[in-house]
């Protein structure tokens, strides 16, 4: 039995090396990924997907998405068996193989990329026994999503890249200094000195954002409150449907709040609900935050979305890639 490729306990080490040729990328034909974003074939044989194995991954994988006021889960699960397991299906952006073999000797994980498509991710979990791979599973539950996570966001930075909105792109960095690929399809609505507003509308929902910047005042100044107060002084330039009604944030539940490193640089990220004042809209959404230290201002970028019809994970989730996507001329670390 072949060993497995990449151990996910060394994950951090193997994200790491995605651009690089010794972390299995191997298709070479440029055939193109099948499949909807945060979608999932899990292959594997009828007794494990019906083991506390299979109840384990559902678990780890169908866990609702934070701060989206319905269920919607991380991932969407199809369950495959290995003899369908060919033509398109194997040509699916998110592949993971489930094995039960007594010949592996060694429980573990592994990751290939581009096997037969690009851009694609093939997840190998291999065990001698359901006992063994229920373990693996449960103690990489969360290495699991996170380079599933990261295959999607990768997508969404290629994709920026390559065809990009240069218009709005140049507008932006006009007015705030930094380099921002942004996908096509979004179009610019408002714009101040400080401020910038654009969405991607579609006909049951709409997916935005809008960036500003304010005077930096030191650490308080990126501290929950004070950027939920930033967040509503700048968000009540997005008008609501009927006059006088505008954008804020919902106050009946706190956001969630981190701090984070993307790239080097701290980003304060909150997490949370918007409401329009004077009118009965709203939707999740998530807003990061930095110092631009070349200027001494705090630099956000907010992304909402608002869909009452569909879900709205797959619309907010290519927003918070975006944060991925902006570049300050310094690149200095905070």
């Amino acid at each position: 039995m072949k060993k497995v490729l990449t151990i996910l306990s060394i994950v951090a080490a193997t994200i790491a090396m995605v651009g690089c040729d010794a972390f299995h990328r191997l298709s070479g034909d440029g055939r193109t990924s099948q499949g909807a974003p945060y979608e999932v074939i899990v292959v594997c044989k009828n007794n494990v997907w019906e083991s506390p194995a299979g109840d384990t991954l559902r678990y780890a994988l169908q866990r609702p998405v934070p701060t989206i006021n319905q269920y919607e889960p991380l991932f969407d699960v199809l369950r495959v068996a290995p003899d369908n397991f060919k033509n398109l299906l194997e040509r699916h952006r998110n592949v993971l193989k489930l094995l039960v073999d007594p010949t592996v000797e060694n429980p573990g994980i592994g990751v290939q990329y581009d096997v037969t498509s690009q851009p694609q991710v093939v997840i190998l979990a291999q065990a001698p026994s359901v006992e063994a791979l229920t373990t693996l599973l449960a103690e990489n539950s969360d290495n699991l999503v996170q380079v599933l996570e990261s295959a999607e966001r990768d997508r969404t930075i290629d994709f920026g890249k390559k065809f990009g909105a240069k218009e709005l792109e140049k507008v932006i960095y006009e007015k705030f200094g930094v380099t921002m690929h942004i996908p096509k399809g979004y179009t610019l609505r408002n714009a101040t000195d400080d401020f910038l507003w654009a969405s991607y509308e579609f006909p049951t929902a709409s997916q935005g954002f809008f960036i500003y910047t304010y005077p930096y005042e030191g650490p308080k100044s990126l501290s929950l409150k004070a950027l939920t107060a930033a967040r509503n002084k700048y968000a009540a330039n997005i008008p609501g449907p009927s006059d006088g009604s505008y954008m804020t944030t919902l106050g009946e539940y706190e956001p969630d709040y981190r701090m984070m490193r993307i790239g080097g640089r701290l980003w304060a990220e909150m997490r949370g609900l918007w409401d329009v004042e004077n009118d009965f809209m709203g939707g999740p959404f998530v807003s990061f935050s930095t110092v631009d230290t070349a200027t001494n201002r705090v630099f956000t970028l907010d992304c909402y979305v608002y869909s009452p019809k569909l879900g709205k994970r797959n619309f907010l989730r290519p927003l918070e890639h975006l944060v991925h996507l902006v570049d300050f001329p310094t690149q200095q670390a905070e």
